[in-house]
């Protein structure tokens, strides 16, 4: 792609949005050649990136292209209209809007929700309207300057692998951005191709949430404090407690509003314990027993519980994940013998020895839950296993099927239950988790990650994957490897030589299984221009785990940074 070619055609565009005009004249060459070698491409979240003129920017061009492309999708499959919901980042109530003009240019109805939701509320949404696709504009917990287009099939789920490709090259055939035709929000009300989703579809919502409790032998008057992280969570999320009869529920008010600039946080993300401090404070002062924080679209959720020492730590992904699915599998009576737990390859092996307990199956998928949600779908339709939990290291957990990607509505609810239950047998969420460890083993993992940004960035990262790939590790942090995965030419390859297939999608993913139930996987992040390393180790002691983590990490990371 000629980046300058691509820059000349937008310039001499004599109609084009006077701010993005603005914009590229103040960006440098440097910057320029970032924002026009490429088009924004979808990967495991979708379509995302910054804000800003360019054919590899989120802008309103960008949008009307890949709304287009959605709008072509849904015809295809004989479909007549789609769902479109917004988070509160900068210009996404616009990008919404856009996308339904688009759409209703080219015949299919939009049900735009008349403010702001969840990502779970789209996927619920799309399945309750029986619509054909659904949209999200969304950037989960990137920075400000980021906003995406996340897209879903009729079932609630984003889109697989096939399904992505069908929809990429309808993209791809839209010759110009700059050209795309939309109609006005009112004329297509007129004509009933443009529809406001409101507080009805919430109600339904919300009584599916109400229908994930296990018990009511818990202690409601746990002290909760939660924070949307200036999301869209609050309304949802204190509701669905409210109803669950949860009676000492507090916000932390500085961060209860939507705020595109996020700015009572460095990063808007749940996965990092900054992003607790306000909640921490007003805990320390209340002595609040649960911390509840979910990202800016809601569909990941962190808790932080007080240790022995009065301080609150917040639990990982892979912590909170062994933790409900322990609750749930024992709590759950009715699941039946075909009952099964889908986690992603990077997550922690904890969850298939806590499953194996209670007879229930793992299936492994690639990292993203729309591998999760495809295999709901499959199951369901084969009747093969009935699913039980899904959930992956980066905080993202599914309890119901009845939205088919994570949802952090769900999951606050289920958390808040699972820890009034320990509460009540006198354990903190620390202490069973011990317990869990205790009985299992010490399943510990990390994750380390390299942010390479612009084409050479994407290039170096290239080139780190391929460098492991090609180098046949024989030992990795004083551990024998056992086992390759390659799953771009899905190989697991033996210390021996013997080969096998790796019955999943192709994607640019490394992993390598080690002696001692340990691992280690290289994934180039399908949402930001990172590098992820994620590390797994277990033992029967803590200490023991600890030692090993830190051996493995330190290799490793002086492998990848070793690549030129």
């Amino acid at each position: 792609m000629d980046w300058k070619k691509e820059l000349n055609r937008w310039k001499e565009e004599e109609n084009i949005d006077g701010s993005l005009k603005e914009q590229l004249e103040l960006l440098d060459e440097a910057e320029l050649e970032d924002a026009f070698y490429k088009e924004l491409e979808f990967g495991t979240g979708g379509m995302r990136g910054k804000l800003g003129p360019g054919t590899n920017r989120m802008n309103v061009y960008t949008v009307r292209k890949a709304a287009k492309g959605l709008a072509e999708y849904v015809k295809n499959k004989k479909g007549d209209s789609i769902v479109i919901a917004y988070d509160s980042r900068y210009l996404s109530e616009t990008f919404a809007v856009e996308t339904a003009r688009v759409a209703g240019a080219e015949g299919v109805k939009a049900y735009v929700f008349s403010s702001l939701r969840p990502t779970p509320a789209l996927s619920f949404a799309v399945r309750h309207l029986g619509a054909d696709a659904g949209v999200v504009i969304t950037a989960s917990h990137n920075p400000p300057e980021y906003n995406g287009f996340k897209v879903y099939n009729e079932d609630g789920g984003q889109l697989p692998p096939a399904e992505a490709e069908k929809m990429i090259t309808l993209v791809q055939k839209v010759e110009n951005e700059l050209e795309v035709d939309t109609e006005e929000a009112g004329t297509l009300e007129e004509k009933g191709l443009l529809s406001w989703v409101d507080t009805d579809v919430d109600e339904a919502y919300l009584e599916a949430v109400q229908g994930i409790r296990l018990s009511d032998d818990i202690d409601k008057d746990m002290s909760i404090i939660f924070t949307p992280l200036h999301g869209t969570a609050h309304p949802l999320v204190t509701d669905s407690l409210k109803r669950a009869g949860f009676t000492n529920v507090s916000l932390v008010e500085a961060q209860a509003e939507p705020d595109p600039e996020f700015s009572t946080v460095a990063s808007p993300n749940p996965e990092e314990t900054q992003a607790f401090t306000l909640a921490m404070e007003q805990g320390q002062k209340t002595g609040a027993e649960l911390l509840i924080a979910t990202d800016p679209d809601a569909d990941r959720v962190g808790l932080a519980v007080p240790g022995e020492d009065g301080e609150y730590r917040v639990l990982n992904g892979n912590q909170t994940g062994a933790l409900m699915l322990d609750y749930i599998l024992s709590q759950n009576e009715e699941l039946p013998d075909n009952k099964i737990m889908i986690k992603t390859i990077v997550t922690s092996e904890m969850g298939r020895a806590i499953a194996s307990k209670y007879g229930a199956r793992t299936l492994d998928t690639l990292t993203g839950f729309k591998f999760i949600g495809e295999k709901i779908r499959e199951f369901e339709a084969s009747g093969e296993a009935t699913f039980a939990f899904g959930y992956e290291e980066s905080y993202g957990y599914l309890v119901s099927s009845f939205v088919r990607d994570k949802d952090a509505v769900q999951a606050s609810l289920m958390g808040a239950e699972m820890a009034a239950h320990w509460k009540k047998k006198g354990y903190t969420l620390l202490e069973a988790l011990e317990e869990l460890y205790k009985e299992h083993g010490y399943y510990i993992e990390g994750m380390d990650s390299l942010k390479l940004e612009g084409r050479a960035g994407t290039e170096k990262i290239a080139r780190i994957v391929d460098s492991f790939r090609e180098t046949e590790l024989k030992k990795a942090g004083g551990l024998e490897v056992l086992a390759t995965e390659d799953y771009q030419s899905s190989e697991r390859i033996f210390a021996d030589g013997t080969k096998e297939t790796i019955d999943l999608p192709k994607s640019n993913v490394v992993k390598f299984i080690l002696e001692e139930d340990s691992w280690f996987c290289l994934r180039p992040s399908g949402t930001e221009p990172k590098l992820k390393c994620y590390y797994g180790v277990k033992s029967r002691d803590r200490r023991r785990s600890e030692e090993l983590l830190e051996a493995l990490r330190t290799e490793v990371s002086e492998k990848w940074h070793a690549v030129n």
